[in-house]
């Protein structure tokens, strides 16, 4: 054997026998924590690990600032029979660790997404969506689970539905992947009044009983937040992993045809940047092809972080965990035009941990943030060699954080209502729910809508503006006068969310019409346009005609990312319906795309 072969053996003995024991087997909990690298300021805990905790598929929080947590034995195979767990974490003494652990419910089978409120606990459970009642508070289900919606299809896989979370507009939001066609409907309904969907956001109301398909397309949405604007992003595995879920958008797919066959083109990524040096997504596996952007192809979990504890240049930035990567990486958030554009900072954290394999992550009650690792080798998990035994969630704060015991559900209508003005979002969001749920109990004093129209009115803070609207709307107040008030604020975002709540049932009120059809004519902002452009969706064909004239008009709309293809859906059954003023409708607009599209819908209707 020639002398530099038997050096290469000896040299690749040696790198073998320097591996960590860990190589084959995850990191112990306590030691995983110390292992990762994060800025100088912050370091990171373990809140719980195994074998207190396994299989940590999603998490949220109570008002009581309690981990919710489904630990999820049935995948990959949903198996019926097997049993997952709704379990509650409990930190009594803020040291950053669970000191108690009640498991919620042991019935669960296929459980991949956790909501609390409105007197009990929502969870994703391929093919349902179900509520498991606790109105009473003592952390033990009052009844059998509720079935609320079917028609998820289990051949989604690891593309299955996921990621509850209640909305600014008091609706539940969640993801689906694009693996299968679901048709979700209520239990019982005919197919004529299912939807059918497959990768996107949906939202569900919890009392009026309504779902909703947001937006259409990507690949597998797994985890999406609000910045402080009300604006939805979620983040995607495979394909570009950041987007603006802006309502009635279609977006790009990694493959297969969007629902509508006229779409023509489809909208993109938000993020200038991938977290892979380029080249087919596959190669980014293992590693080889991570670009200086930090990580690989699949990514889970999103946060906008909105708390107190983090330093300033950290609130508004996206967050999302790289599974290939295992790490966190950060983008930061820039207006343009109508939408945002997603610029690559800094990786957050580095797990240096070959199993870590990041979920979710969310801030919670004191500004700390909480991150989830499913704690595996494989991508998607594993399908073969199965490792239900592990699963970790840690805490990441910085400096010295003050923890104090919490719970929101004590506080009056009116120390709900102070928590408006809270640096803490988390604060603010169980606030409004709270007081949601007031008023639907019709225990809300009146006092409380005072106040919030008050802090609508009065304060110079556009993010308090904007949550107190919100919140007047959950609470059913908001009006028809106050709306027509608010169309003509000073404030884009104000404007535009007015249109936006008020478009919320689909209806315009009646005499309301011409107003929105000057806005759309003549309003200077993009921001307003762009709720004008996503609500035409929402409209009686009828009174769409007005609105998509002004908004045609636009000139300066021809470039923007979002405006001309969200235009295009909002008009496009309209060709159909009266082709003759389409075809004037194409002879005024401003905008080369719309125009072109127009003409092209209008020769596909010619025999």
């Amino acid at each position: 054997m020639p002398k530099s072969i038997r050096l290469g053996h000896l040299a690749l003995l040696l790198l073998l026998s320097a591996l960590p024991a860990w190589a084959d087997s995850p990191i112990p909990p306590l030691q995983a924590a110390a292992k990762m690298t994060v800025p100088p300021g912050f370091k990171v805990t373990l809140f719980a690990g195994e074998p207190d905790l396994v299989q940590p598929i999603a998490f949220t929080f109570d008002d009581r600032g309690r981990l919710w947590v489904v630990e999820n034995m049935s995948y990959p195979d949903w198996n019926p029979s097997d049993r997952d767990r709704v379990s509650i974490f409990e930190d009594k003494d803020g040291d950053g660790r669970f000191d108690k652990k009640t498991v919620f419910w042991a019935e669960g089978s296929n459980l991949s997404g956790i909501e609390v409120g409105f007197g009990g606990v929502w969870l994703c459970s391929t093919p349902n969506l179900i509520f498991v009642p606790d109105r009473d508070g003592d952390d033990r289900p009052d009844g059998p689970a509720v079935k609320l919606l079917d028609g998820w299809d289990l051949k989604a896989k690891h593309n299955v539905f996921n990621g509850l979370a209640w909305g600014p507009d008091g609706w539940l939001y969640g993801c689906n992947g694009i693996m299968s066609n679901s048709f979700v409907g209520h239990p019982g309904a005919p197919d004529s009044a299912r939807i059918p969907f497959n990768c996107g956001i949906w939202r569900y109301h919890p009392t009026r009983k309504t779902f909703e398909v947001v937006a259409q397309g990507t690949t597998n949405p797994f985890g999406l937040d609000w910045d402080d604007r009300g604006e939805l992003f979620f983040t995607n595995c495979v394909i570009k992993h950041a987007w603006h879920a802006i309502p009635g958008a279609h977006f790009e797919r990694m493959y297969g045809q969007d629902f509508n066959p006229f779409s023509y083109d489809l909208m993109t990524s938000l993020a200038d940047h991938i977290h892979w040096a380029g080249g087919p997504w596959q190669e980014s596996r293992g590693g080889d092809r991570h670009s200086p952007a930090g990580g690989g192809h699949a990514h889970s979990g999103a946060m906008i972080y909105l708390g107190d504890n983090w330093p300033q240049e950290y609130r508004n930035n996206l967050f999302t965990c790289n599974i290939h990567g295992n790490r966190v990486n950060r983008d930061t958030l820039v207006r343009k035009g109508s939408g945002y554009v997603a610029k690559h900072a800094p990786d957050t954290l580095f797990a240096n941990d070959p199993w870590f394999r990041g979920l979710a992550l969310k801030y919670g009650p004191d500004g700390g943030v909480f991150i989830s690792d499913w704690s595996d080798t494989d991508e998607c998990h594993d399908y073969i060699d199965i490792h239900r035994e592990n699963g970790r969630i840690f805490k990441m704060t910085y400096g010295e954080l003050k923890q104090a015991p919490v719970d929101l559900a004590k506080l009056s209508d009116q120390a709900l209502v102070d928590l408006h003005r809270s640096k803490n979002e988390w604060q603010t969001r169980h606030g409004r729910r709270l007081l949601q749920e007031r008023a639907l109990a019709k225990s809300l004093d009146p006092a409380a809508e005072t106040a919030l129209v008050a802090l609508l009115a009065d304060s110079h803070e556009i993010t308090v503006r904007l949550r107190a609207l919100w919140t007047i709307h959950t609470i059913g107040r908001l009006g028809d006068d106050r709306l027509m008030t608010l169309l003509d604020d000073k404030e884009a975002d104000i404007r535009a969310w007015s249109i936006r709540l008020e478009l919320d049932d689909m209806t315009i009120p009646t005499g309301r019409l011409a107003k929105y059809e000057a806005i759309a004519a003549s309003d200077p902002s993009p921001v307003v346009r762009l709720a004008l452009a996503s609500s035409l969706q929402r409209l009686p064909l009828d009174q769409r005609w007005g609105i998509a004239k002004g908004l045609a008009a636009h000139a300066e709309d021809a470039s923007d990312a979002n405006l001309p293809l969200l235009n295009w859906q909002g008009v496009e059954p309209l060709v159909k319906s009266d082709p003759v003023r389409a075809l004037e409708l194409a002879k005024a607009a401003k905008i080369p795309l719309l125009r072109q599209y127009l003409a092209r819908r209008y020769v596909s209707l010619i025999p």
